[in-house]
């Protein structure tokens, strides 16, 4: 079983930066892409940036030169930094693990956090 935990959100100011955390657990053999969601209320789920194992990176546009992901592969993490902050920021963020597998020729799964909120306020 594989479980993604997150770490890192929390009240933050207007303007002010974040960085969240999400570490994937559990027998890994590898693992295509690790990527953040928000939702807020009343809203759907969105992407807001992806990376594969590649490097390979894709951001929502609403976020783009103010937020960037990072990956480690040896530590199945990934880091969102989050930068100059705004109000519509304000979500549950959700980390995704797409195409885990436990071996190298075994079938993959899709993988969720259980969310961490982000609140941008004054």
């Amino acid at each position: 079983q594989v479980q993604l935990v997150e770490s890192g959100g929390g009240l933050v100011q207007p303007g002010g930066s974040l960085r969240l955390s999400c570490a994937a657990s559990g027998r890994i053999f590898s693992i295509y892409a690790m990527g953040w969601y928000r939702q807020a209320p009343g809203k759907q789920r969105e992407l807001v940036a992806a990376i594969t194992s590649g490097d390979s990176t894709n951001y929502a546009d609403s976020v783009k030169g103010r937020f960037t992901i990072s990956r480690d592969n040896a530590k199945n993490t990934v880091y969102l930094q989050m930068n100059s902050l705004k109000p519509e920021d304000t979500a549950v963020y959700f980390c995704n693990a797409q195409r885990v597998r436990v071996g190298l020729s075994t079938p993959y799964y899709d993988y969720w956090g259980q969310g961490t909120q982000v609140t941008v306020s004054s």
